[in-house]
């Protein structure tokens, strides 16, 4: 019994083994890690660095256990060096390769879709963490506290069907009496780390424009640009509205109004004064209006999964 389990799972390790070289291949990750700047200075290839890494989320282990603690034919000195390439650019890396995935996307789906831009951050928690790089204490949105680590903004692809991620920056504070621990040494200010030291010291919303230059120059195709209430801002909207047209979700804040009729109201304001749909309909109301700029923009007015609220 045992002698067939072992046999099913060494089965299941070289088809999986299979399958991640058959993506590396037809993906060429080597060309894109070329054209990333990530080349092979000493000792083992970056291909095989990265498969390697690569291979660390399928099989359930962490970086120490799986590069340090295990031989996998090179030390782990190179592995580091990999990852602290100062001159290494894995955005670009990143953005090409889902340029690359989302064509052959486009090909396997039959039905056409609206393909769209989401724009969302989240924390990224480094609870433990004394000396990390640029660590600060950033503010937790969903449990409403401050907690170490990051700010992860991130920008995600999707038909429908599929979603990928595209671009991201990982961000300190702005405020340096809330970082816990400062850059560790100074860098050529031409190189990628050096730019994304200074990106991760930047205001989320200044980086927007930027980001989505990067993905549309990059050949990505999409109709629409996503975000929540925590982008939903007008000078956002009229910025980035430059590129695609924008949907977001809308927060009852009172200094951000909208002109209502030639009045300018709060949405709230302008819920109140709308003639809503009687019985349990999704839609409650919906209104053209113009932002601060004149930008004509249309509210929607949806009830509340869960309570009785808009």
């Amino acid at each position: 019994m045992y002698g067939i389990t072992d046999s099913q799972e060494q089965q299941a390790v070289r088809q999986l083994n299979s399958k991640v070289d058959q993506f590396f291949d037809n993906f060429s990750l080597g060309t894109l890690l070329n054209r990333a700047g990530i080349r092979k200075l000493r000792g083992a290839s970056p291909v095989r660095l990265l498969r390697s890494i690569f291979m660390l989320a399928f099989n359930q282990e962490n970086f120490f256990r799986g590069i340090v603690e295990r031989e996998q034919g090179f030390g782990k000195d190179a592995a580091y060096d990999l990852l602290q390439g100062a001159n290494y650019n894995w955005r670009r890396l990143l953005l090409q390769l889902a340029a690359k995935i989302a064509t052959v996307f486009s090909l396997l789906t039959e039905e056409p879709k609206r393909k769209v831009l989401i724009i969302d951050d989240s924390t990224y928690e480094r609870p433990h963490a004394r000396k990390v790089e640029l660590l600060a204490r950033v503010r937790d949105n969903c449990r409403k506290r401050f907690t170490r680590g990051f700010k992860l903004l991130t920008m995600a692809w999707s038909d429908g069907y599929s979603t990928l991620p595209v671009d991201f920056a990982l961000l300190s504070s702005r405020d340096p009496e809330k970082r816990l621990w400062g850059e560790k040494r100074r860098l050529d200010r031409r190189c990628c780390a050096a730019r994304r030291r200074q990106e991760a010291v930047t205001k989320s919303t200044d980086l927007l424009d930027g980001m989505i230059k990067r993905i549309m120059a990059s050949g990505i195709d999409f109709g629409y640009i996503l975000m929540d209430s925590w982008f939903a801002f007008p000078s956002i909207i009229r910025k980035l509205h430059r590129h695609r047209p924008v949907i977001c979700m809308l927060k009852d804040m009172p200094n951000i109004r909208f002109r209502h009729q030639g009045v300018s109201r709060r949405v709230g304001e302008i819920y109140r004064n709308l003639h809503k749909r009687p019985g349990r309909a999704k839609i409650l109301a919906g209104t053209t209006v113009e932002l601060t700029c004149g930008l004509p923009a249309k509210i929607v007015f949806v009830r509340h999964r869960s309570t009785k609220n808009w």
